[in-house]
């Protein structure tokens, strides 16, 4: 057929599902029209009928019908120098298997709606002396800030992204919040559901655990909370402490005082994926921690909070 193309999946695609790949390659082609296209057979992978749900590996041949200019594919090795500078600005861990970068509030892991510009799309930034881009191995919020861990190579791609969905590795959020929780430790056992945009405890929702400890507070108006999720729900630190009656400033979803307004703080999440325990995974000691954000220093020094490392 004229116009008919193959692209033969490279390595560093192994593993990515089919929609997010056209997703990257091809940011104008709406979901509507590439399900027409895979109804209609027009999309294969070796020869194959394909679904948005398919995932392509290395070596693989993707048939491609003809497609107009306005959806040509990106080019993937432009980055320009201040977006090269601004991701390697945010590495602070480096070594021959991963890359551990701080990322900053409100820039989204991945592609989306009205989200082109995104961690995903500039891994190319991270090669350094490899030919092979980054992997990204889980998610956190676009509003979060702090630790995401990205694989330079397949085998910790796999390893990395099995931990991370079996919840092998420890993770440690930092949390300012407005009001106080009645126990200054526990856990909280709730299970989530998503209703609308918005997630929610219920019975039946998907189990979801939070290990939280009180760092310091500001009588019942203000406190600064660590959490450990042992579950990886949407949205779960920012419903569980909500629940406690502890909401994150900042958190428009999810918050409902008006004390934050009233402070004069940051209206952006105070949410901070401060420190991943790596060690068991890299069969040595490994753990990272990242710097919080300026936003967020101020904030806890206006309200005179403190938090000491050990």
């Amino acid at each position: 057929m004229a116009g008919v193309s193959t692209v033969k999946i490279k390595e560093d695609d192994d593993g990515i599902r089919l929609n997010k790949w056209f997703l990257r390659e091809y940011p104008s082609l709406s979901m509507g029209h590439l399900q027409k296209l895979l109804r209609t057979k027009q999309i294969k992978v070796d020869g194959k009928r394909a679904e948005t749900s398919t995932r392509l590996f290395a070596g693989q041949e993707l048939r491609l019908p003809p497609l107009d200019e306005q959806k040509a594919p990106v080019k993937k090795d432009f980055i320009s120098k201040s977006d090269e500078k601004l991701m390697r600005d945010m590495v602070i861990y480096k070594d021959d298997n991963i890359i551990v970068i701080n990322k900053p509030s409100g820039m989204a892991v991945q592609g989306g709606t009205n989200q082109m510009r995104h961690i995903d799309g500039l891994l190319d930034a991270l090669k350094f002396e490899k030919t092979e881009r980054p992997k990204l191995t889980h998610r956190i919020d676009k509003d979060t800030s702090g630790l995401l861990v990205l694989a330079r190579n397949r085998k910790y791609a796999l390893i990395l992204t099995k931990a991370f969905k079996e919840h092998q590795i420890k993770k440690t959020y930092l949390a300012l919040c407005s009001g106080r929780p009645k126990q200054d430790e526990g856990q909280i056992k709730a299970p989530i559901v998503k209703v609308g945009e918005k997630m929610i405890t219920a019975e039946d929702g998907l189990p979801a655990v939070t290990n939280y400890k009180l760092l310091d507070a500001l009588g019942q108006k203000f406190c600064l909370i660590a959490a450990e999720p042992l579950t990886g729900r949407t949205h779960q630190i920012r419903v569980h402490l909500s629940l406690l009656g502890a909401p994150i400033v900042g958190d428009r979803k999810y918050a409902t005082r008006d004390d934050v307004k009233k402070a004069e703080l940051s209206a952006k999440l105070h949410l901070h994926s401060f420190q991943i325990d790596l060690s068991q995974i890299m069969n040595k000691k490994c753990v990272v921690k990242a710097p919080l954000p300026n936003y967020f220093k101020e904030d806890m020094n206006c309200l005179g909070l403190h938090f000491k490392e050990k």
